[in-house]
């Protein structure tokens, strides 16, 4: 259907054309056909032995001779010339026709680059127009884009810069403090080590996300498939992740059937899960359940992740797999990334040709991972 649809984008343009090369053939006819019977018959033959008389000095007996030989015996191939000249001369007509065509298309162009809808190109080419219209839209779309990955990259590495700024002056603060007062008390001394060395660590977490930002590469991806045991992958998952739930008091329900099998990179499917899961243990509300659900379809195996945490707008779930994206809550948080984690895993979720979506309402945040068996 879709290459039926093509084949008929130019009809206007070629039925046009065919009818401009059929008159243009016809006028040539009708032309040569004029020339024959009002200037030639009867009296073309008298006038080229009379002219080659005159300029060549032949005798009557001769110019006929020479009449008959070259030009009678040869008239049927003598006319067919003249009618190809009258062609050709007219179809210069249609070719300045058609280059006038691709000229307003190139004006179409220039009018694309110089941020101008202005096209003018004739009825014809509205596929032509319509598609230079889709090329300046999509072009604007992607500068778009461009603009607003640069921005968020930029509040990034921003928001980056305070918040490594704020653990650094802590950690310089209590080392101060334990250098100017050596007799301090060792229980003192203890609560201000362990003052630095959280704040240490909080530093630390987010130098490596700030390389990590600077070193992801999306198109260096390569996927590895092999079968992935999903329900010892979870499992495994709910383990690694229990210090975390712990420190909030929240609390992970895993619904998982025993032994599904999944093909897929395990090391890049892992980091998807993670990075969902993560997402969802850090805005959950205190003392809440985490849901991990998993179904098994007849092509395809769903993974959803549930918690309780505040309404995400429509206009930041759009946004939230983006590259540099972070809610405003994350800026206050602790475990507020740096907005790859979630991007990151969209990437991954589609390289596996599966889907990643988000939803969100009355205070619960869903995330659903598709993947084909």
């Amino acid at each position: 259907m879709k290459n039926k649809k093509k084949s008929s984008d130019y009809t206007k343009l070629k039925v046009k054309l065919i009818l401009r090369i059929f008159s243009i053939m016809l006028i040539a006819f009708f032309l040569v056909a004029l020339l024959y019977l009002f200037v030639w018959r009867g009296r073309g033959g008298d006038w080229l032995v009379d002219l080659l008389q005159n300029c060549y000095d032949m005798s009557e007996v001769d110019a006929i001779i020479f009449y008959r030989h070259f030009f009678r015996d040869n008239q049927i191939f003598i006319w067919i010339g003249d009618f190809l000249i009258i062609f050709v001369i007219l179809m210069r007509v249609v070719f300045h026709w058609l280059t006038d065509m691709l000229e307003r298309v190139n004006d179409g162009i220039s009018a694309i680059l110089e941020d101008c809808y202005s096209f003018d190109l004739p009825e014809e080419m509205a596929t032509t127009e319509q598609k230079l219209i889709e090329v300046k839209t999509e072009l604007e779309h992607r500068t778009l884009e461009a603009k607003l990955a640069e921005q968020r990259k930029n509040d990034l590495v921003m928001y980056l810069a305070h918040d490594i700024r704020t653990p650094l002056t802590s950690v310089i603060g209590y080392l101060n403090l334990l250098e100017e007062a050596p007799d301090m008390s060792p229980e003192q001394k203890a609560k201000y080590v362990g003052i630095a060395l959280d704040k240490a660590y909080r530093l630390e977490k987010m130098v490596n996300e700030f390389f990590e930002i600077t070193r992801y590469n999306f198109q260096k991806i390569i996927i590895n498939k092999e079968p992935i045991n999903l329900s010892y992958m979870l499992i495994q998952f709910s383990d690694e992740i229990s210090p975390m739930l712990k420190e909030k008091g929240n609390r992970l329900s895993l619904n998982v059937a025993d032994n599904i099998v999944l093909f897929g990179d395990p090391d890049k499917l892992a980091r998807v899960f993670q990075n969902v899961l993560k997402n969802a243990v850090s805005y959950s509300f205190p003392n809440t359940e985490i849901f991990i659900d998993v179904k098994e379809e007849m092509e395809d195996i769903i993974i959803s992740f549930k918690n309780k945490g505040y309404t995400i707008p429509k206009e930041k779930l759009d946004s939230i797999f983006e590259k540099f994206y972070r809610l405003d809550e994350a800026r206050t948080s602790n475990s507020g990334g740096g907005g790859l984690g979630l991007a990151i895993a969209k990437e991954i979720v589609t390289l596996h040709h599966g889907t990643i979506t988000a939803e969100s309402y009355d205070q619960t945040v869903i995330f659903t991972v598709t993947l084909p068996k």
